[in-house]
């Protein structure tokens, strides 16, 4: 196993939150594009959104796919191949002009995303860092994803009104090539126990599946999709179309703010910041508390926030007030969940194993991108998404709390 001593910040998580700014970043942009495309080609809000929600379901289809990919045939490939796809369907998306062009295209974006996502990087941060030190790691890293949504958005709508939006994303293809730089520092050793490495990967997912503890963490991971999907894709465009005019908010004025379409970018880009200290938060919470409690907690939180937003009215201040309230729960649950199965499992297989768990995750965020496009297309509203997201968040925190947070029991050694 890691030493003990083995220092915090190294060159791999260095590494790796570079190639998650990037990817993330990215693909957190997706809703900045919902109104310009629907405008232009003049589709139902249904069409974009079944794009992006099969780039998510494409997302967890691939993300087991590449981890064992990686843990088979190395981390440095898995990447290269992802990062190819992803800049290869943002190439072809800027020259698509139907829906189901668009929709097919997303498949390679998920591809993309799942080879230079979470599963693959955090297995290789989870492996390079100390026991003591894992859960810290790991936050860092989906904190870098958050530092992405930062920046992606924004940088997103800049561009929009600078160029088309088929320029903007052959830019962005750009990014995600740049992002193979980093490789040279992506190399991890396969750290492990002499009982988990010999351990086949078949036995492992017998036991994993036979284990009622994945299950929960499985179905639990359900709503965070679900829940980060539905907001990612639709919120700009909920923003820009139901809230109080921007325009009215002298303190939104005074800092450059003065549409409600640069709100939505912001407010994506507000959740995005207070994530990365709520990520750091609970990667150092998870040193002292058992992660599922944390996880229960954070999916309580998730459900009381979303059911007071929906209920009061929407002005620039309850965004605002929203996105950081949200942001600060947002992705403290990947730091978490992806401990817990490296604890439960351990490291030789977290990569396959993650990204099964991640599957659901991406269930609930095809569902979520969907469901949004198409009960707007029905009722030229939300509210019944919305609602369905609190439903689905309060099942979470319930489910975490059987979980067993122990060690599986490995071959003897």
């Amino acid at each position: 196993m890691t030493h003990s001593k083995a220092p915090l910040i190294t060159p791999i998580l260095v590494g790796g939150c570079i190639i998650l700014i990037f990817s993330i970043g990215i693909r957190s942009a997706y809703g900045v594009f919902q109104i310009p495309i629907s405008m232009e080609f003049g589709w139902p809000r249904t069409e974009f959104s079944m794009a992006i929600a099969i780039q998510n379901l494409a997302w967890g289809i691939g993300q087991p796919i590449f981890g064992a990919f990686a843990e088979k045939f190395g981390d440095r490939r898995s990447i290269i191949l992802g990062a190819l796809l992803y800049a290869g369907g943002l190439i072809l998306t800027s020259v698509a002009v139907t829906p189901i062009g668009h929709q097919m295209i997303s498949l390679l974006v998920g591809f993309g995303i799942a080879g230079t996502g979470f599963g693959v990087i955090l297995a290789i941060v989870g492996r390079a860092a100390s026991d003591e030190n894992r859960s810290m790691a790991l936050a860092i890293a989906a904190a870098a994803g958050s530092g992405g949504q930062v920046f992606g958005p924004p940088f997103s709508e800049f561009l929009l009104q600078m160029m088309p939006w088929q320029s903007v994303f052959l830019v962005l293809a750009g990014v995600i090539m740049a992002s193979l730089f980093i490789l040279p520092f992506m190399r991890a050793p396969v750290v492990a126990s002499r009982a988990e490495l010999e351990e086949s990967l078949g036995a492992i997912l017998k036991k994993a599946a036979r284990d009622p503890s994945f299950s929960l963490i499985f179905l639990g991971f359900f709503s965070c999709g679900y829940q980060l999907s539905f907001m990612t894709a639709h919120f700009p465009a909920y923003i820009t179309e139901f809230c109080a005019p921007v325009a009215d908010s002298r303190w939104l004025n005074a800092i450059g703010i003065s549409t409600n379409s640069a709100l939505g970018a912001i407010a994506i880009s507000i959740i995005g910041l207070a994530n990365i200290f709520g990520t750091l938060a609970a990667g150092y919470l998870a040193k002292f508390y058992q992660k599922k409690n944390l996880l229960a907690l954070i999916y309580t939180g998730r459900t009381i926030i979303a059911a007071v937003f929906i209920m009061v009215p929407m002005t620039p201040l309850t965004v605002v007030i929203f996105s950081f309230s949200m942001g600060s729960l947002w992705l403290a649950t990947v730091p978490l969940t992806s401990g817990l199965v490296a604890h439960i499992y351990g490291l030789r297989y977290m990569g396959t194993l993650y990204g099964i768990v991640f599957f659901s995750h991406q269930l609930g965020s095809f569902l979520g991108v969907w469901l949004g496009g198409k009960m707007f297309d029905i009722y030229g509203d939300y509210t019944f998404v919305w609602w369905i997201g609190v439903g689905v968040g309060a099942f979470s925190a319930i489910v975490h709390l059987p979980i067993k947070e122990k060690r599986l029991e490995l071959r003897s050694t």
